[in-house]
């Protein structure tokens, strides 16, 4: 769909945050949108905004496809679809059981494609922009997030993959990356390891929930700003592949790629001597 026109939006996760707020900004901007939520009770409150929503769990594949059935039905098609359903997950990666790395990677990846694939039928045969809301996380590893920075950087590989297998079919795939902003994300919405090793006591790895439980609420990213700025750049059109939201967001995926420069540089000869003579 061209720049200007207006967009048919699907955006999963809309109960809070990110999600929450780039519902309110479409619902605003006059254009159409529909977002899932994990519990019935939340469409009512939604509608009271004027947002329209459908029970869906992004971690099963018969809500999924009957999810998008119906959004597309009651939307008349899909234009823009969001993938910003997710949750964080903070332990030191000794700490970490399997199953716990493995609920992450089932929402914040397998749900991501899960609901991706379900669509890119429809968008191969008329275009559009697919949006996956990362994180600075998904550049940057933070010692105590490994399990979630483990779902964004492999999230930011599909997201790259997608991107060259649909731009000849017209469909656009833009990667998010937030820092931090004022959401319930490092409150109550973010989950910690069962476990603990008490070698990491009083390091970041070992106080990443306590750390970020404080910083809760004192973000310094705006949420509707935020929201605001994916909306004007998809309505623009000419979008970028990655975006990065808030001044934390820029100077550290800067910082990481700027690393990531002269290591590459400066072990250059070793990496060129392994070539057959």
């Amino acid at each position: 769909m061209s720049a200007g026109l207006q967009k048919r939006w699907f955006i999963t996760g809309i109960s809070t945050g990110f999600g929450r707020e780039l519902a309110r900004a479409v619902a605003q901007s006059g254009e159409k949108v529909l977002g899932t939520v994990r519990k019935a009770a939340q469409i009512a409150e939604l509608a009271a905004e004027g947002i329209d929503a459908i029970v869906m769990d992004v971690n099963d594949q018969v809500a999924v496809d009957e999810g998008v059935r119906a959004a597309t039905e009651r939307l008349g098609g899909i234009d823009v679809l969001v993938n910003n359903a997710g949750f964080g997950m903070v332990g030191a990666i000794e700490a970490l059981s399997l199953d716990e790395v493995r609920a992450v990677m089932e929402t914040n990846f397998f749900g991501v494609l899960r609901v991706t694939q379900a669509l890119i039928p429809a968008m191969r045969a008329s275009g559009g922009t697919i949006v996956m809301i990362s994180s600075m996380a998904g550049q940057i590893g933070f010692a105590g997030a490994g399990a979630y920075c483990a779902s964004k950087f492999a999230l930011e590989g599909l997201s790259d993959a997608l991107g060259e297998e649909l731009a000849p079919f017209g469909v656009n795939v833009l990667i998010v990356e937030p820092g931090a902003f004022r959401t319930d994300f490092a409150g109550r919405s973010m989950l910690a390891a069962e476990g603990s090793v008490d070698a990491y006591a009083g390091m970041q790895a070992g106080e990443a929930k306590h750390r970020a439980a404080s910083y809760s609420g004192s973000e310094p990213g705006d949420p509707v700003k935020g929201a605001q700025a994916i909306v004007d750049i998809i309505r623009a059109g000419n979008m970028p592949r990655r975006l990065a939201l808030g001044e934390d967001a820029v100077n550290g995926i800067l910082h990481k790629l700027a690393n990531v420069k002269n290591d590459v540089e400066t072990w250059r000869q070793a990496s060129l001597g392994t070539a057959f003579a």
